[in-house]
């Protein structure tokens, strides 16, 4: 059951650093087009969202992982 556990965070950890690796990308190549300030604006917000849930994504997988760990 631990075994479960420990894939299952690994794989939630994953998903959640495909997501910041899209977001790390997204906000690259709206800078490398030199935008004009809103729309620099309005790409930020709308990547913001995704960001976070990448990062809590990735917290709780590692969560999951070092609980299994410790359990198992």
């Amino acid at each position: 059951m631990y075994e479960i556990m420990i894939w299952a965070g690994a794989a939630l950890s994953l998903v959640g650093l495909c997501g910041l690796v899209w977001c790390i990308l997204r906000v690259a190549r709206a800078r490398r087009a030199k935008l004009a300030d809103d729309q620099m604006r309005a790409i930020l917000q709308s990547v913001l969202p995704v960001n976070m849930g990448a990062l809590f994504l990735s917290v709780i997988g590692l969560m999951l992982v070092v609980v299994g760990v410790i359990l198992g």
